[in-house]
């Protein structure tokens, strides 16, 4: 019996794309967008390697208050969120923004929905 050859499939370059929605911080003026885009550009690692993306990322703006993320090597979407806040914190932002996963492939920046009690505040005036 002869061993039955394999055919060798051709390996789909897969591509992922991420897309991060800052427009509502971005409207109120407190998102610096073009700094968001250099701070990943900069610190987004592949192979080992931060601040070389070549022609593996590309970042770009899709519409106003949008950045798409497009990686042919694999990349977490969690990578981009751990990054997402890194920024956040390092502009101390973290304490007003958080990271919502908002579909299967996007992220939203949104605000804290802070609501105080009228019986908390009446009594710490007193």
């Amino acid at each position: 019996m002869a061993p039955i050859a394999k055919t060798a499939k051709a390996a789909k370059p897969t591509s992922h794309t991420y897309t991060v929605d800052y427009s509502g911080p971005a409207n109120d003026k407190i998102f610096d967008a073009p700094a968001y885009e250099k701070f990943l550009i900069d610190h987004i690692k592949i192979e080992g390697k931060t601040g070389q993306l070549g022609e593996d990322v590309k970042i770009e703006r899709q519409e106003e208050g949008k950045l798409s993320i497009t990686s042919t090597k694999p990349m977490n979407k969690r990578y981009i969120k751990y990054l997402t806040k890194k920024f956040l914190k390092k502009h101390l932002m973290r304490e007003w923004l958080r990271v919502v996963s908002t579909d299967k492939n996007t992220y939203t920046l949104r605000f804290y929905n802070v609501q105080y009690d009228n019986a908390e505040a009446e009594e710490e005036e007193q």
